[in-house]
């Protein structure tokens, strides 16, 4: 079974309904291209700090997401409303299946929510995931680089994006996201 397929069938724990809203681009991230990433260090799943402005020369993607959900919790209310918030858990896992096709070509995969390294380290585990997610709960990154934000039942998340960083600036933007396998 291909992952678009895993994706609609009923059975996982999380399959995506067909008639999601999609997200327009309200330009609110036209902005961080050209943008040094700020000077500050991460908590990730790993139980270790990434710093990334030490991400070195090199090619680093880092997608942005708004939170995963836990198997046998339910999502928050009318969270299939929220354009492009569904779909956080097969956008790592299109990320894990090319994973080792973007390290060939030397690119270096990040996640990045607003969650907390302890909760996203559950999702990361469950599906086997050969990178880091990072934890910007404190919200220095996103608003460092002004990075899309909504808020649903009183919490703010970070909207679904991917950028493309070289040698610290980010070269390019993604967004909006609206579906978790077009990355």
């Amino acid at each position: 079974m291909d992952l678009a397929e895993a994706i609609m069938n009923p059975k996982i724990d999380f399959p995506l309904p067909t008639d999601l809203p999609r997200p327009i681009d309200d330009g609110a991230a036209d902005h961080p291209k050209g943008m040094r990433l700020p000077n500050v260090s991460l908590p990730s799943t790993r139980g270790r700090t990434v710093h990334l402005e030490k991400l070195g020369g090199g090619r680093t993607v880092i997608y942005c997401h708004p939170m995963t959900g836990v198997p046998g919790k339910p999502l928050p209310e009318e969270w299939d409303l929220v354009p492009g918030a569904r779909g956080c858990t097969p956008q790592a896992c299109n990320f894990r299946d090319r994973h080792q096709e973007l390290t060939q070509r030397e690119v270096v995969i990040y996640g990045l929510s607003t969650q907390s390294a302890e909760y996203q380290r559950e999702m990361a585990e469950r599906n086997h995931l050969p990178f880091e997610i990072v934890s910007d709960s404190d919200f220095r990154v996103c608003d460092a680089l002004r990075l899309p934000t909504f808020t649903i039942a009183e919490i703010r998340l970070l909207k679904r994006l991917t950028m493309i960083v070289k040698g610290g600036e980010v070269e390019q933007v993604f967004y909006p996201k609206a579906h978790p396998i077009e990355d």
